[in-house]
Order: C-alpha cells, then structure tokens, then sequence
C-alpha cells in the first residue's frame, strides 16, 4: 500500500531475460503485485520472471505476440480484475528507475491526476546522455502527437513510464487501443476524450546495453497515418458529435480556404510558367486572401483546442 492506496505494477517483456529480474527486484516494498507479461519471448524470459522469489510476483503469458501495447492491456485488465487503486506500467528493459515511482504516484494520490507519465527532457543532465537520433525523434512525435490527442501542455509522449487511477482505465476503451509501440499515443488520446487530467513528471532514463526493439522503418512508415487517423477520430467525436464546437467549425472553414489557396495558387503559378503571362491582381487575390483567412482560422482552432486541454 502507499497512502491507503494499492499499487500494482505491469511491466510487458519481451526478450528481456537480461533486465526483467532486476527490475523486478528494483520495486520497492510498498508495491502490492508485480504483474509481468511476457509477449512471447524467444528466449527465457518468462521462466526468468517465474523465478524470482518474491510473493508479489505474478508472470501472464500471451497467447501470441502482440506487441507492447498489447502485453500492457493485458497487465491492465488483470491489475483491475484483482482491485488495484492505481496501476504503474514499467518496462521490462530497465531504462524506468524504479525510485521515482513515487513522484508518478503523488501526481495522482496528492495533485489529484487521473494519469501522470514521465518526461526524459524537463531533466537537463540526464538529456545530455540521450542518443541524439532518440532525441530528434522524439521532438518530432511530440508535436505530432500534441496535434492528434490534444495534449498540448504534454511532452516526451512516447516515454512508458506511466501511472493511471483504476477510475481512468475503466473509463477509457482499452481493446480499442493500439497494441503495438503506438500505445502510449493512444492512451494520452483516449484520456483526452473523457477529459481526464495528465502531467508529466520530471523523470530521467537509463541507457544501458539494452536493445531496442522499436524499427525506425516501421515508425516512419506506421506513425504519421496514426497520427493523422487519431486526429481525425478526436475531432469528429470531441467537437463534432457530441457538441458542434467552433473548433470544428474554424478547422474545417480553415482546412477548405487554405486548401483552395495551395491549389489554386500553385495551378496559377503552373499557368503563368507555362505561358510566361503575368498573372492579374484579380486572381492573385483569390490565391492570398483564402491562404491569410484560412491559415487564420487553422490557428484559431488549436488556440480553442489548447484552451479546451484540462491542465
């Protein structure tokens, strides 16, 4: 228990019969279980996690791989299954430091958060030792996020060092949820439709000889359509059908205006290329004022969106 509240750890592993033994035995005493998930490892790791003494220790198995996202949900449902108050996700590779656990728990027991996660770049020194490729990385995924779930005051969203309320996950549709490394995206998208607060928590990461299992391939190619698909999802269920807001309003006046600005101006400039005409004040005008008025009406959208995030 730690302050009347009981505490259940889910940490998903995947070929990790290196770390997982050691983050188990990291997590301090006030934990009540320890929930590891192992999603189908090719090597030893659920016998590895089996093995370790400790009572608070239960190991679930996939029935087939299914990704980080998916070995979580599963931690999630039993975590709620057995009467958990708040439920703290972990990876099984060591990069989470186990003791600042209790900042991600105050954040929601004494700041009253629904969901509190960690954030690697509210910590200067510990930044430093980030890989640059991981860094530039991130800063992009952020902003896009940022745009699809509507967390603009949230940074550092692909990092999984997490913690919810029970309320927050009942409320939220975890088989909906993306089960592979797009998770954590997914979650701050689902947490912005119910209106649930989150806040980051200055947490640094370890890097270690661990191996990362996440493609870079697979995220360039997979991402920005989920980006987009949640985006898109969000607007339509937040501010279209449950109550038409002007941020939908100004989105989609924006979206058109802008749009007929790019393509009329670019086949005006096509013609005027072609035919080495100048172009009319006339037409120039139906170019530049709906790129000025819809660009206007785009901005004013995620300045409402922004103001509509619970902070």
């Amino acid at each position: 228990m730690y302050k009347n509240n009981r505490i259940t750890v889910v940490i998903p592993a995947y070929n990790e019969e290196e770390f997982v033994g050691g983050v188990i035995s990291s997590i301090p005493d006030f934990v009540d279980e320890i929930i590891v998930v192992d999603d189908c490892s090719q090597d030893n790791t659920f016998n590895t996690a089996k093995g370790i003494d400790d009572n608070r220790v239960i190991v679930l198995k996939t029935p087939a791989n299914q990704g980080v996202g998916g070995a979580t949900i599963n931690g999630f449902k039993k975590a709620l299954e057995m009467g958990s108050d708040i439920v703290v996700k972990m990876d099984g590779d060591g990069q989470m430091p186990s003791e600042y656990m209790p900042k991600l728990l105050d954040a929601l027991i004494k700041d009253s958060y629904d969901y509190a996660k960690g954030n690697r770049f509210l910590s200067n020194e510990e930044l430093m030792t980030m890989p640059k490729h991981r860094l530039l990385g991130n800063i992009i995924l952020t902003f896009m996020n940022k745009l699809a779930s509507g967390q603009w005051h949230i940074f550092d969203p692909q990092n999984g060092y997490i913690a919810i309320t029970a309320k927050a996950l009942r409320s939220i549709k975890l088989d909906s949820i993306y089960k592979g490394y797009f998770f954590e995206n997914d979650m701050l998208l689902q947490l912005n439709l119910h209106n649930f607060r989150v806040k980051d928590v200055s947490i640094p990461a370890k890097y270690g000889d661990e191996e990362s299992h996440i493609k870079l391939s697979n995220i360039i190619v997979t991402f920005p359509l989920l980006f987009f698909k949640r985006f898109i999802y969000r607007i339509y269920h937040k501010y279209i059908l449950t109550d038409f807001s002007p941020v939908a309003l100004f989105l989609i006046v924006g979206l058109m205006l802008f749009g007929w600005g790019v393509l009329f101006g670019s086949y005006t400039w096509i013609k005027a290329l072609l035919t080495e005409q100048e172009t009319p004040l006339g037409t120039l005008m139906l170019v530049v004022v709906p790129l000025i008025l819809g660009f206007q009406l785009l901005l004013q959208a995620i300045v409402l969106d922004i103001q509509e995030t619970k902070k």
